[in-house]
């Protein structure tokens, strides 16, 4: 099975990369974690995503903050998927960081999730992944079924 890299752009991310790292670890998808900048380490940043391909990543996930370029360069610099986490960090509520992942140009697209969710992330990972491995596919969907279960006890469970 293809890697999910999570690269975030600081240690600051990590509360949120950890949730996906979780998602990864219950579905048993192999992936690496690193820490890399768009602006403080561009040349080790380009290398990585130009190799990823043939270091078997199937997606990356790219955590960052404030002006978050680091889901763009890596898109930039590969073909594999590349998914945006734009991380709340500023006064600006993490808005700042979800403009500057979903506002690529055409050609080089970054998948965006929700301020803060690396959950999510690592769920479009799976779903990205599993179209080439049937195995993962059926998790994916027991996982469907377990919250659909979910939801039907908690309305069986509802009293107003």
């Amino acid at each position: 099975m293809k890697k999910t890299a999570l690269i975030l752009g600081s240690d600051s991310d990590l509360p949120i990369a950890e949730k996906a790292a979780a998602v990864l670890k219950k579905l048993g998808m192999p992936y690496e974690a690193h820490i890399m900048s768009a602006h403080r380490t561009p040349e080790r940043t380009e290398a990585f995503a130009k190799a990823a391909h043939e270091n078997g990543f199937g997606a990356i996930i790219a955590f960052a903050g404030k002006a978050a370029h680091l889901a763009g360069v890596i898109a930039a610099n590969t073909c594999v998927p590349v998914i945006g986490v734009p991380i709340k960090g500023s006064d600006l509520g993490g808005l700042d960081a979800l403009l500057a992942t979903v506002q690529m140009p055409s050609g080089i697209p970054v998948a965006t999730v929700a301020i803060d969710g690396g959950a999510n992330a690592a769920w479009l990972a799976a779903r990205m992944i599993a179209s080439s491995e049937p195995e993962l596919y059926e998790k994916l969907l027991d996982e469907k079924n377990k919250m659909a279960e979910a939801v039907a006890a908690k309305d069986a469970a509802l009293s107003l």
